[in-house]
């Protein structure tokens, strides 16, 4: 049984809109939660529909965590909540859940509350998933809350969007932020606090993620790896297959920040505005003898392989073709 955690620091002022919307019994049918990855939405998006299905929700809104329903939610297993994500993380969400959804969505809720859906990440939703989830929102289910969660909502068809309501999360105060990672982490080192927030541009929960010693370590050997390419220390092909078992979308991730981090170098940004600071001098180093308008084309490139990510491609193939342009960009010079 998963008990919800309270309600993150920063999301006070988030929270106050939602569950304005309950006080004043005015709860939107269609939901759209977005923000920068790593802020916490699903957090909140589960905290609003524990407060919708709550029998006797707390002051100020949010559920009560004893109910019968609370319980029922904690365990996964109450009849009027459903939750809707991709098979595996990363993939498409396919139009059959969404057409079992809309089916679902035909039949009265079992308790006299609310019905709650969460859709995350919306931007999911290929392209057929999305028409057939236009039908809901164009036909709205008696008692039903549908909310969308999305990193992207730019990503989201126009049609969807303006059926919903909007809650739309911005990265909080770094002090906000720094003084709670200290207290999830106690032990960690007040500089890698600092790198951890840079890396994750203050989303506090990303910046969390990357807390752990090993992240920051794992990343740091990856750096290691892409300057030994650029100084022709090490062959593109035998660091692709070194990293065939790492995090793909932290890989992508990294890569990308260090190819940003290097056109403001070559602009001279401050190193405080680098997604990477900690390594501002070897990323100074390397972007001197670049070219612009091929970190342009690498930049290009590693969007794609997000996107490419989402798919069955090969991720070997993918990382060499990554590190062989990086390393032909290093060789131009």
């Amino acid at each position: 049984m998963t008990r919800l955690p309270p309600l993150l620091p920063w999301q006070q002022q988030d929270w106050a809109h939602l569950s304005a919307y309950i006080e004043q019994q005015r709860v939107p049918q269609a939901l759209l939660v977005s923000g920068k990855a790593g802020l916490g939405k699903q957090h909140l998006a589960r905290q609003f529909a524990y407060a919708l299905l709550c029998e006797k929700p707390q002051a100020g809104g949010l559920a009560c965590g004893q109910c019968h329903s609370c319980l029922l939610l904690s365990a996964e297993t109450h009849p009027d909540f459903i939750a809707v994500k991709p098979d595996e993380p990363g993939k498409a969400i396919t139009v059959d859940p969404i057409r079992q959804l809309c089916a679902r969505l035909t039949l009265k809720p079992q308790f006299d509350s609310y019905r709650v859906v969460i859709i995350n990440p919306a931007d999911a939703m290929n392209t057929n998933a999305a028409n057939a989830f236009l039908k809901c929102l164009e036909e709205p289910a008696e008692r039903t809350v549908i909310i969308l969660v999305s990193d992207k909502a730019q990503a989201l068809a126009a049609t969807i969007v303006s059926r919903c309501q909007k809650v739309a999360l911005t990265v909080p105060d770094r002090a906000i932020v720094s003084a709670w990672l200290q207290q999830q982490k106690p032990g960690c080192p007040v500089e890698n606090i600092a790198i951890v927030l840079d890396l994750a541009q203050q989303a506090p929960l990303l910046a969390l993620e990357y807390a752990n010693d090993e992240t920051l370590a794992l990343r740091n050997s990856c750096f290691s790896s892409w300057t030994a390419i650029a100084e022709r220390r090490s062959h593109p092909v035998i660091i692709a297959e070194s990293w065939q078992k790492l995090p793909e979308s932290s890989l992508v991730f990294w890569m990308t920040s260090w190819v940003i981090d290097m056109v403001k170098c070559r602009y001279q940004a401050a190193p405080q505005l680098l997604y990477n600071p900690d390594l501002n001098k070897p990323l100074q180093a390397l972007a001197q003898r670049l070219e612009l308008n091929g970190l342009y084309r690498l930049y290009d490139l590693l969007l794609l392989s997000r996107q490419r990510l989402k798919t069955t491609i090969n991720r070997q193939c993918l990382f060499e073709e990554i590190l062989i342009q990086w390393s032909q960009l290093n060789q131009s010079k």
